[in-house]
């Protein structure tokens, strides 16, 4: 809904003003026409914006909470109960501040008559396009409570796959960070102190204290220049990976590196198999449902080569077909595609690809994983020991001259 404030003349011939809520001004003017015969003046309200009105958090909305909302709607509905009611309810129960607001506005604009999927994209631009146009199918095949049921399961499992991954990346990335706050202590604090002692104390020292020493002194020497060189590396990437080029390269690279490029392409497979099932289930067609799909991924270039295939398709070509001239896309999800277009069971072939590759993304990260703490701990082991051995040999030595 938007807020317009307005001069209009009573019927007496008195002016008047105030504001009126409608979806557009021509709704506007046919309310105030109803107390006001004549409407002089009629403009929106413009926000106020700053920072006590802006809300805390990130654009994106979470996943947890469209997938409890979608829950409550599928329920809900199925009851009889009508949309701008259950939006109503809904918005009462919802702990995010942006979806309430969402729910909130929508339901005034459902209740004038308006649609549901335009109302939810009105009101919230921020919310997924899968959510949106799997809403607009819904509403247009008489299924909107089959749609939110859908998608309460498609947030759901994609809130599980990402929890599993932070999950998992929790402790390695912890103990990085740890160990190169150590790094620093030891390199920019510790060892000039004992350097220091061993210089008061005379003679020659070993070879790999002295290698230390100079470490040490090279990072305190360089330790601003070389925080400002990073500084101007991070932001020179993302201004490059802003660009289309250095989007699609860096893109591109993180489905090619080892290890990571695979689970990479795995969690990409995943994320293409459920949203296409979702869509689909919603009674979106294959190519309508690629043009989403291609909006929704995370990778960038699984996002152009997807969007590649809609044209394909408008021109009659099948879906095996364009996803076998994508070298990004793996063959198993590619002849999956194709026999279930085949045997007209795309849908459940691609829940089942789905399912696949789910599992496969999870395992390959446990697997990673599994293989990153070890090596994290013997680098960790070795620099530590490096350390005591350069600490302890002039002692040491020293003892054995006194």
């Amino acid at each position: 809904m938007i807020t317009y404030q307005y001069k209009a003349l009573s019927p007496d011939g008195a002016k008047v003003s105030g504001v009126v809520e409608a979806m557009d001004e021509f709704s506007a003017v046919d309310q105030i026409k109803v107390t006001c015969p004549i409407v002089l003046k009629i403009e929106p309200v413009k926000e106020k914006s700053g920072l006590l009105t802006k809300e805390i958090g990130g654009k994106k909305i979470d996943t947890k909470a469209l997938s409890v909302m979608c829950s409550q709607f599928s329920i809900i509905l199925q009851s009889g109960v009508t949309i701008a009611q259950a939006m109503e309810m809904i918005s009462s129960q919802t702990q995010d501040k942006r979806l309430r607001k969402t729910l909130e506005k929508s339901a005034e604009d459902v209740a004038q008559g308006n649609g549901v999927a335009v109302s939810f994209e009105k009101n919230c631009p921020e919310l997924p396009a899968t959510f949106i146009e799997t809403i607009r199918a819904g509403e247009y095949s008489g299924t909107l409570e089959n749609s939110f049921a859908t998608l309460e399961k498609y947030y759901e499992k994609s809130y599980k796959n990402k929890q599993k991954v932070k999950q998992a990346m929790t402790y390695p990335i912890f103990v990085v960070i740890v160990a190169i706050v150590v790094l620093a202590v030891v390199m920019i604090k510790v060892i000039p102190t004992i350097s220091a002692v061993f210089s008061d104390l005379g003679g020659d020292l070993p070879k790999m204290t002295q290698m230390m020493i100079r470490v040490s002194e090279f990072f305190q020497r360089n330790f601003l220049w070389m925080l400002l060189v990073l500084i101007f590396l991070v932001i020179a990437g993302k201004i490059y990976c802003s660009t289309e080029k250095g989007r699609y390269q860096w893109n591109g690279l993180m489905l090619k590196i080892p290890v990571l490029g695979k689970i990479n392409q795995l969690n990409g497979c995943s994320q293409f198999a459920n949203t296409m099932t979702a869509l689909l289930e919603a009674g979106i067609s294959v190519g309508d449902a690629l043009e989403i799909t291609a909006k929704v991924m995370d990778n960038y270039v699984l996002s152009v080569e997807t969007e590649k295939m809609v044209g394909k398709i408008s021109e009659g070509y099948r879906l095996g077909d364009c996803m076998r001239k994508c070298d990004y896309y793996p063959t198993t999800l590619t002849e999956m595609c194709a026999i279930g277009e085949n045997t007209g069971e795309l849908e459940h072939t691609l829940e089942t690809i789905a399912t696949y590759y789910d599992n496969e993304a999870d395992h390959a990260t446990k697997q990673a994983i599994s293989k990153l703490e070890p090596t994290i701990m013997v680098f960790l082991a070795i620099f530590a020991g490096f350390i005591v051995i350069s600490i302890y040999l002039p002692m040491f030595t020293m003892y054995g001259m006194m």
